[in-house]
């Protein structure tokens, strides 16, 4: 019975829904109390309608930066910085959907880590480039960069998209007649 309760708190934290009162662990002994991700998620609980506005929040937010950073395409350091925004805030917007600790374990599943990885470091590349290296090309090509991982780590979520891609990616380049 106590095996149930556990499960059913860490699927209610999960979800969002407040949890009743802390357990005072497993009695396994390997444990010192909740992890931090836990906690964070009990203290973070949010209701259906706070967590759509903070999805709306960041998701227009983010689709705003992204369009706005054409404005500034030609100053590459500006255009990297707010497209790079832009992407933060749509990232984050999902995170209000199914929580922060879903989203990360969604993103470090085998299926995608490696997109992931490559978009977060692509992330950091573009704002390094951006702030510190100030080198137009390389902040251009670092956005260039980002919107590829971007592409293809979105294509993760869909059901055979990078198979589908990749088979019309390679019947484009094809140079056998």
């Amino acid at each position: 019975m106590d095996k149930m309760s556990k499960a059913l708190e860490k699927a209610k934290m999960l979800v969002g829904m407040e949890v009743d009162e802390e357990s005072p662990g497993d009695g396994d002994g390997d444990d010192a109390g909740p992890s931090f991700i836990d906690d964070f998620n009990r203290q973070c609980t949010l209701s259906t309608k706070q967590r759509l506005y903070g999805f709306a929040i960041c998701l227009v937010s983010g689709l705003a930066c992204t369009l706005l950073s054409l404005l500034v395409f030609f100053n590459p350091v500006k255009f990297g910085v707010v497209f790079t925004l832009g992407n933060l805030f749509a990232l984050g917007s999902t995170a209000f959907l199914i929580g922060p600790k879903r989203q990360v374990v969604m993103m470090l599943d085998p299926v995608r880590i490696y997109a992931t990885a490559i978009y977060l470091a692509s992330l950091i590349i573009a704002l390094f480039c951006a702030f510190y290296v100030r080198n137009k090309l390389l902040t251009l090509l670092a956005v260039i960069l980002e919107f590829g991982a971007l592409v293809w780590y979105s294509l993760s979520y869909v059901p055979f998209a990078r198979a589908m891609v990749t088979k019309v990616l390679v019947a484009c380049f094809d140079t056998e007649f």
